[in-house]
């Protein structure tokens, strides 16, 4: 039997179980992710993700959701890795750089736990997203899910996303909703839903989808996202620090001239052990 050691973060509540590949290897993180990840008789988490030795960066970033899928990119998790690198010695400085599968993120270590990454710059154009049906970018589009008709804006942040704007993100049936719109014909890969209301210029509201998880706490990327959509539906403005609030926590998104650049907390829960 062999045993596994882990370390346990979250950033906003969006938890992952953290595999160090310096120093061990796994076989199967598809099957790990479902065994692990279950809140009952794992350890618990909305996935597992791999810290890799990379040619390119100061580490690689695999992720793999509950369900056992892999994932391009995730915002929450890359920077509790960066936060896991300096905590360890992979990286030192005030910045790493983490290669995943949406290219590599430089991520920005303003104190012990709080972080900046660079998610590079949103994404519209259908075929990129993957997006199927549409022509031209959707920019609240009409769409019918389950039988409710929604407007969508879609965008890909290294992954894709459909940001659905409503007056009330708590009363949202969201596995109903948000499980229809993952399995729509709309998104060959999947999506990640997000259901935002804007408070004012500043301020967004936001409860998430995750394709391959379910509901989570919070989603790094569906932040940018849903910035993203917001300044292009005129409900905030460009070059301009956006407060996102989750269930897990608040994430502080600005879309500049060139990028969007996204703050938040990388927390350390506990480590352990595993015997597989």
């Amino acid at each position: 039997m062999k045993k596994l050691e882990f370390t346990k973060m979250h950033g906003c509540g969006n938890d992952y179980i953290y595999i160090d590949c310096f120093r061990q290897t796994v076989n199967d993180p598809a099957a790990l992710a479902r065994r692990l990840s279950d809140r009952h008789k794992g350890v618990g988490g909305d996935g597992v993700i791999l810290i890799c030795p990379s040619d390119a960066a100061d580490a690689k970033m695999r992720m793999f959701n509950a369900d056992g899928s892999e994932g391009k990119m995730c915002g929450n998790g890359v920077r509790c890795v960066a936060e896991y690198l300096f905590r360890h010695g992979y990286a030192r400085g005030g910045a790493a750089d983490v290669e995943t599968l949406a290219g590599t993120k430089r991520i920005v270590r303003k104190s012990p736990g709080l972080l900046t990454v660079d998610m590079g710059a949103p994404v519209f154009e259908p075929e990129k997203i993957p997006l199927k049906g549409f022509d031209a970018p959707a920019i609240d589009a009409p769409v019918t899910a389950d039988g409710e008709m929604l407007r969508m804006t879609c965008v890909s942040m290294g992954n894709p996303h459909c940001v659905i704007f409503v007056e009330n993100p708590g009363a949202v049936d969201l596995p109903r909703l948000g499980g229809a719109i993952e399995r729509g014909p709309w998104f060959p890969e999947g999506v990640n839903t997000e259901f935002v209301r804007r408070e004012d210029a500043a301020n967004l509201v936001m409860r998430v989808w995750e394709r391959g998880s379910g509901e989570t706490l919070a989603c790094g990327t569906g932040a940018c996202a849903s910035v993203a959509a917001a300044v292009q539906n005129g409900l905030c403005a460009r070059d301009t620090d956006v407060e996102v609030r989750l269930l897990g926590g608040t994430l502080t998104i600005r879309w500049t001239a060139d990028t969007i650049l996204m703050t938040g907390e990388a927390v350390e829960v506990f480590s352990g052990s595993v015997t597989l």
